[in-house]
């Protein structure tokens, strides 16, 4: 599981504070008195998983070690509509000052793990784990990634640079899946991963036969992908994707494949409502 009190997560929510809070909160500092207290709620104003909790204390650190924080569940939980979730307490500029940012974590990271876990719960009783792919907002990798673990999915490869994934392009380069993997295999470490993307039995058979690790089966018919699941037959790991949306994935699951990977659970995740109340 990623972590969220790593140097890069706590870099890039210092990056989002900067982003908006720039040279000073010019609503907040021109009437709020500086030495004013208040306490304010986290409530939840639609179902879902919460996800993100850990980041409201990093927050509001860089903006006042004196605030106080006291959350009510963890990330994973279940919520519900009207549910307070956190309570803060501390410096009124302070906390309006990091308002914003700390509910576009939270709402983004929840609404991410809700859906996640809805394509997740979708593809019962298969063996299948959903997980994301590289299709991710900039800068927002790791929370997205965070998130899709929290609710109940297998997060993909970070970046280009912890596994190696032969595509389309690098195969029409190259020439062929063998020569691809060929030469990879004589650059990597060997701690390192190859994974071939096909779209055809041949091209499933060559990528086996050339030493990949995971095969990733990309916009087959299920007919299909079963086929490459029988000649496969568990030797080696077998991912799908392509259009994978959640009134499909249950039928790519049923092939047997061991992962299916899609953007959506990211991109069309939305925001999940919360507020802060005072």
């Amino acid at each position: 599981m990623i972590s969220l009190d790593s140097l890069m997560a706590k870099d890039l929510v210092k990056q989002a504070l900067i982003e908006d809070i720039g040279h000073g909160d010019l609503t907040t500092d021109s009437f709020i008195d500086p030495e004013k207290q208040i306490i304010a709620s986290y409530n939840v104003r639609e179902d879902g998983i919460i996800a993100g909790l850990s980041l409201l204390k990093t927050i509001f650190s860089f903006l006042d070690a004196e605030i106080k924080i006291e959350t009510f569940i963890k990330d994973g939980n279940k919520i519900k509509a009207g549910q307070k979730i956190a309570v803060i307490s501390g410096n009124a500029r302070a906390i309006l000052a990091g308002e914003r940012v700390s509910l576009n974590f939270l709402q983004r990271m929840s609404a991410i793990a809700t859906l996640t876990n809805k394509y997740q719960e979708a593809i019962k009783p298969y063996k299948a784990k959903v997980c994301d792919t590289r299709k991710s907002c900039p800068n927002f990798r790791v929370f997205e990634k965070y998130s899709v673990g929290i609710g109940g999915g297998s997060p993909h490869r970070f970046g280009l640079y912890d596994a190696v994934m032969i595509k389309d392009n690098h195969i029409e380069i190259t020439g062929s899946i063998k020569e691809a993997v060929k030469v990879a295999r004589s650059k990597i470490p060997h701690t390192v991963k190859i994974e071939v993307e096909t779209e055809n039995l041949d091209q499933v058979k060559e990528a086996f036969e050339a030493g990949a690790d995971i095969i990733l089966l990309d916009n087959m018919p299920v007919e299909m992908m079963k086929n490459a699941v029988d000649f496969i037959d568990d030797r080696v790991i077998i991912e799908a994707s392509g259009a994978i949306s959640l009134e499909n994935i249950n039928k790519s699951a049923s092939s047997g494949v061991n992962y299916i990977s899609t953007s959506s659970i990211t991109a069309k995740a939305g925001v999940l409502d919360i507020g802060l109340d005072i």
